[in-house]
């Protein structure tokens, strides 16, 4: 039968100084595990917040951007626009001078009796063939009553060597046309109630909007951006 021998002192404290030992190495080598995977975290951590604030400084820069970009885009728009504008409206102020010129000289036509007299036969003429009646009444300014009756002869005489149609023309002396007019006349048929205005001012008034695509083209050129043409 064996027998157990109490330990010494000496041996009590050796062992304790052994489980200390291993204690405090099992504790710092802990302690080590932990700092490590403490730091490994942080690290971790570190590079998923400059991650973060980076991508919000890029995200802010790139809004910042765009907004700069849309910004410059609306100004560089404005200003063509009101460019365009001006541009427009000094083309528009041409054009009106142009036939508020031609306005003020339509009065000269009629100066040149001889040359009035022609102008008044082709619009009487015409105004025959448009109506196609064989009566009509003639409006005029009352200075023209002769030249008209005279030009009216002629033009019916063409009539009827055209068309070899009668076409019998009187003057509407009740409703003549205002003294204030540059000349010309006003064909009326259809018992009234249909005319036709060739009055210098009418007649102006339709070259004006009729002329006015072919007068944009040679003033100012060829609209690049215009898709439909007369």
């Amino acid at each position: 039968m064996s027998q157990v021998h109490a330990l010494s002192d000496d041996q009590v404290g050796q062992e304790l100084r052994k489980m200390t030992a291993f204690i405090k190495q099992e504790a710092e080598e802990k302690a080590r595990e932990i700092q490590i995977k403490a730091d490994e975290e942080f690290a971790i951590e570190k590079s998923k917040l400059v991650r973060q604030e980076t991508d919000a400084i890029d995200s802010a820069y790139a809004k910042k951007f765009k907004q700069a970009q849309m910004s410059q885009q609306i100004t560089r728009s404005t200003m063509a626009n009101k460019t365009r504008l001006r541009v427009l409206g000094a083309r528009q102020e041409l054009l009106d001078e142009i036939f508020e010129a031609a306005s003020a000289q339509l009065g000269q036509a009629t100066h040149d009796l001889g040359r009035y007299k022609d102008i008044l036969r082709d619009l009487i003429l015409e105004g025959f063939y448009a109506m196609n009646e064989p009566e009509l009444v003639i409006r005029a300014r009352q200075a023209d009553y002769d030249a008209v009756r005279e030009a009216a002869g002629w033009a019916s005489a063409q009539y009827k060597h055209k068309t070899d149609k009668d076409v019998k023309a009187t003057i509407d002396a009740e409703n003549p046309v205002p003294e204030g007019s540059a000349g010309g006349i006003i064909i009326v048929g259809g018992n009234g109630k249909i005319d036709i205005d060739n009055t210098f001012e009418a007649r102006l008034t339709l070259l004006k909007d009729s002329a006015l695509p072919a007068m944009r083209k040679a003033l100012f050129g060829e609209n690049p951006n215009r898709k439909f043409f007369d």
